[in-house]
């Protein structure tokens, strides 16, 4: 009752969870609708949300290694081109970020939270004046114009991506604020984008590894300021997916 959603968010949830299925999307198992009260009810997974895992300083961050991680990026990838190409409707999720992503027994990511999810015509861009989602994730047409596309879901997978590669949130309060789209974008024009690899990967692997350093190119792709520019879920599986550098 407290959630601040509206009947119409949970039912677009509803209405697009059950016509999802894929393994990189969290599946609907039932909901509950009785006075003020509403209820989604989800398949169990075990391991909660991805922010948990990569900003929780309780956490063992062993379990999050960088083969485990890579596969949790191109998990997301999957789900998304799911989500904007294979499935009978057209998503766009509106609202993807780390603890959107919940993470199985297998730590297979699975993107969650439709409640903002628009379904679009194929390359379409639409406007909408009621401009809902998490600041520092949001595209800045969609944050500042309220045009959103399959493109405003890429800008908002870059920066989980620099997220989890980094193991940093992308807004650091402190002393000095910092962004991590700004010191991610400085380091690639110096090239010394090792400079924002987590340390614990850059001790357990040895070093900066070429995947590494692929997935922030591609972050950086995905965040450029003019979407035409983005690249699509598509082309970024296929970018993971190879060996070669970009």
């Amino acid at each position: 009752m407290d959630s601040g959603q509206g009947d119409l968010e949970f039912k677009t949830e509803v209405l697009i969870l059950a016509r999802l299925q894929h393994n990189n999307l969290v599946r609907l198992l039932g909901f509950s609708i009785q006075g003020n009260e509403r209820l989604l009810v989800y398949e169990f997974v075990q391991y909660g949300s991805l922010d948990h895992f990569l900003f929780d300083g309780s956490v063992n961050s062993s379990t999050l290694n960088w083969d485990t991680r890579y596969k949790i990026i191109l998990g997301i990838a999957k789900g998304l081109v799911y989500l904007h190409e294979d499935s009978r409707l057209r998503i766009v999720h509106r609202d993807l970020k780390a603890s959107n992503v919940l993470l199985d027994g297998n730590m297979i990511p699975k993107i969650a939270d439709f409640g903002l999810a628009k379904l679009v015509l194929r390359d379409a861009t639409q406007e909408t004046s009621r401009i809902i989602g998490t600041y520092g994730y949001m595209a800045p047409e969609y944050a500042n114009h309220g045009c959103f596309s399959f493109k405003s879901d890429m800008y908002s997978f870059g920066v989980v991506v620099l997220e989890i590669v980094s193991g940093q949130k992308r807004f650091q309060n402190g002393a000095t604020p910092r962004d991590l789209l700004n010191i991610a974008w400085r380091n690639w024009q110096e090239r010394t984008s090792a400079n924002i690899i987590d340390p614990f990967l850059m001790v357990t692997s040895g070093g900066a590894q070429p995947e590494m350093l692929k997935c922030i190119q591609i972050a950086l792709l995905c965040v450029q300021e003019n979407p035409g520019d983005r690249p699509t879920v598509a082309s970024v599986v296929q970018m993971l997916s190879t060996s070669s550098s970009l």
